[in-house]
């Protein structure tokens, strides 16, 4: 690994630099925040999530499926307010690789199953354009992890070789099916523990 190149950055978001947008935490607390059957709200999330996230799916159109399906006694707006806000920063771990990006002159990609509207919410609450040179997100390009090609599309838009890319996420089988394209993978376990990892590739950390 030491004799590696890496020249760009291939990140998750949900679990490396903010909570989940809308996981199973989120769904329980919105559940009883408005006083839903859980197991229902999430049966139907399971059966039409993916398609929101791949981008065929407004957000209103999900929520009608999901939640409006029948009256409620709170509005569309209220739901997405609770739903939005249970978004939360890492931000010691945002400014780590702001600074990582700086030192080892890289180009950071994001690569992340996000719906559109929950995409655009956190990259703007959160500034990660000031961290990201580009969005591969699910709901932009139509393509959703674990598929293989989202990674092929990352390397085409960012104009890196497999070998010369590094890829962190939480979630191990997405590493892995990283590797199985060439390019290295860390399975993210929390910053104290990256930090080590990195020192593998001769990143300057500090």
């Amino acid at each position: 690994m030491k004799n590696k190149m890496i020249t760009t950055l291939f990140l998750d978001i949900g679990g490396v630099l903010l909570t989940n947008g809308w996981g199973k935490e989120q769904r329980a607390k919105a559940a009883v925040h408005f006083k839903l059957d859980i197991n229902e709200l999430n049966e139907r999330h399971h059966l039409t999530f993916d398609t929101y996230e791949e981008g065929k799916l407004t957000l209103s159109e999900y929520l009608k499926r999901v939640i409006f399906y029948e009256d409620r006694r709170f509005s569309e707006d209220d739901f997405i307010k609770v739903m939005f806000k249970q978004s939360l920063a890492y931000q010691n771990t945002i400014d780590f690789f702001k600074e990582l990006k700086i030192r080892n002159n890289l180009k950071v990609i994001a690569v992340s199953n996000e719906g559109r509207e929950l995409n655009a919410y956190r990259i703007k609450k959160f500034k990660l354009n000031e961290l990201f040179d580009a969005f591969v997100s699910s709901s932009y390009v139509h393509l959703r992890k674990p598929d293989a090609d989202i990674f092929r599309m990352a390397s085409d838009i960012s104009q890196t070789k497999p070998e010369n890319s590094l890829y962190l996420d939480d979630r191990l089988m997405f590493v892995e099916i990283a590797q199985t394209l060439g390019m290295c993978g860390i399975h993210y376990q929390g910053l104290d523990i990256l930090k080590k990892q990195l020192k593998m590739f001769n990143f300057a950390i500090e």
